[in-house]
């Protein structure tokens, strides 16, 4: 799959881009979900029609689509002499630690040659102390678009068994609750407690009579499926739509490749 090529390498020059950074290559986790993909398709098309001229393409680790190291291969025979790939993850779970990194180093023992960027994954590292003001943006919009009058909040995720990556879930709850001025608890669709219909049951015995989820998922899928049925069951009245379309998720992912890391070793 190629989407959004805007130029090829013969336009291609070092400063293409604000960083000279080349091709953009989005790398989702994947889903056997056709929304999911769809999501993914139409963030590259945000990211492409916000900054013209530069090749944006979509790989995925996993189920249906093309890996990135066929992409990696397939942007080195057409000429282009880097690339920046950006994790779509909003965890520095396993998936960020380990799986990105090994897949370029996987398309280099496979041949490939040229560098390649790999920027820091959407959500907050590990040991941050603060949310980038895009991701907020983005979760306010959507919440904003489900949900009103909502006196308590749920930030629905995916899940993960690392402790690191849930405190930066806390983190990102912690400062949506600031800025909605309610409270805001963490539910997970798998991995940890507590789910998201036991955050939704927790509010509501503290007293909370509107609970609304914000939806700390990039795409649809069964995950966030799991998560909304969990959350309504319990009694939320709203659930918001992943982040997938929003303006400032585009942004944020021009934001992580202008401030690209150095290349993964051979």
């Amino acid at each position: 799959m190629r989407p959004a090529r805007m130029t090829g390498p013969a336009g291609w020059s070092a400063g293409s881009g604000p960083t000279g950074t080349g091709p953009i290559v989005l790398v989702a986790h994947g889903s056997r979900d056709p929304r999911a993909a769809a999501a993914t398709r139409a963030l590259v098309r945000a990211v492409a029609a916000a900054r013209p001229g530069v090749d944006v393409r979509a790989a995925y680790l996993d189920h249906a689509g093309t890996r990135p190291g066929a992409v990696l291969a397939d942007l080195q025979s057409a000429g282009y002499p880097q690339a920046t790939l950006v994790p779509l993850l909003l965890t520095e779970a396993f998936h960020g630690r380990v799986d990105i990194p090994e897949v370029v180093r996987a398309a280099r023992r496979a041949g490939l040659r040229i560098p390649v960027t790999t920027t820091r994954v959407l959500g907050p590292s590990v040991g941050a102390d603060a949310v980038d003001p895009l991701l907020l943006a983005g979760l306010r919009r959507r919440f904003a678009q489900a949900a009103a009058d909502c006196d308590a909040v749920v930030l629905a995720a995916a899940g993960t068994r690392s402790v690191p990556a849930r405190e930066t879930v806390t983190l990102a709850a912690t400062a949506l609750g600031g800025e909605l001025a309610v409270p805001c608890a963490v539910g997970y669709a798998s991995a940890a407690p507590p789910t998201a219909g036991a955050a939704v049951e927790m509010l509501r015995a503290a007293g909370a009579r509107r609970v609304g989820v914000a939806a700390y998922f990039l795409a649809p899928g069964r995950l966030y499926d799991s998560a909304a049925a969990s959350a309504g069951q319990a009694g939320a009245v709203a659930v918001a739509a992943p982040l997938a379309g929003a303006p400032e998720v585009a942004r944020l992912v021009l934001c992580r490749v202008d401030r690209a890391a150095v290349p993964v070793a051979a």
